[in-house]
């Protein structure tokens, strides 16, 4: 990992995005020191510090000053008022800028901190805060290899970082990575009601069904390339319970419904940019 480690890096917010960063990059060897992050927050300031040993800043300006990279780990609701006045200094240092919000496009961030800054729109996880994210990464044409080469080495620690090819495409990442865990868990605790339903007791429902989830991903995640397909066909026994909830899946337009999902989500996604972008 060639570029991170001698990268002075700044990230703005110290949220979870921010402790799953740092909790990634720390583990792969690099220099606390060579990070800062700027929270407005004592009380986050204080536990960040304690606890990675990095430079926490009250001020953002302090805390992008010098660096190569800066990640945005702020809410869009903000990501103006907070860019705005750091214009001038990233014109100056032209880092590798790295935004984690949702919604927020390349145009937008570029028009608030000026031309020939590189920007790299990237969309995490939540899983990213134990290093089992999936992160979507979209950078425009003007950003050159090298430059894609430490966002990707960067967000990777978090978990996997795939590119995309057009910025529309993070919408569709929005929907399936982005929001998917929270679609695993509903369909977990729905199990869980049905087997209490059923007769078990709701407590070791829920236990059973919270640990089926978790041992399925932990299958998933021990294949280097999972095919998923088959995986699912490895545990469906012709003719057994598993084949007829399937069928009963099938029979009720599941797939149907996983898409018309997807499909809202995606556009929600979409809704939300235009809302940004119009400032409504």
């Amino acid at each position: 990992m060639t570029q991170p480690i001698h990268t002075r890096i700044a990230i703005v917010g110290g949220g979870n995005m921010a402790r799953a960063l740092l909790g990634g990059l720390l583990a792969r060897g690099i220099d606390p020191e060579r990070i800062a992050v700027a929270d407005p927050e004592e009380a986050t300031r204080a536990s960040l510090a304690q606890r990675y040993g990095i430079n926490a800043c009250a001020e953002n300006r302090a805390a992008v000053a010098g660096a190569q990279v800066v990640v945005l780990a702020v809410k869009p609701q903000i990501m103006a008022d907070v860019l705005r006045p750091l214009a001038a200094e990233l014109q100056l240092s032209r880092p590798l800028l790295i935004s984690v919000a949702a919604g927020i496009r390349v145009a937008e961030l570029s028009q608030w901190v000026g031309k020939g800054v590189p920007v790299v729109r990237a969309m995490p996880n939540r899983p990213a805060l134990l290093g089992a994210g999936a992160t979507g990464l979209y950078a425009a044409a003007d950003v050159g290899d090298a430059e894609r080469a430490q966002a990707g080495e960067l967000l990777s620690a978090t978990g996997i970082a795939v590119w995309v090819d057009s910025e529309e495409q993070l919408d569709v990442v929005t929907a399936l990575s982005g929001s998917g865990p929270a679609y695993f868990f509903r369909l977990a605790e729905l199990m869980a009601e049905a087997a209490a339903g059923a007769g078990l007791d709701p407590a070791v429902a829920k236990q059973l069904a919270a640990q089926t989830l978790a041992g399925a991903g932990r299958l998933v995640s021990a294949e280097t390339t999972p095919d998923l397909a088959a995986m699912r066909a490895a545990v469906t026994s012709k003719g057994g319970t598993t084949a007829a909830a399937l069928a009963h899946f099938d029979g009720e337009g599941f797939a149907r419904l996983v898409t018309g999902a997807m499909r809202a989500a995606t556009e929600r996604s979409r809704e939300l940019a235009a809302a940004s972008a119009t400032g409504k």
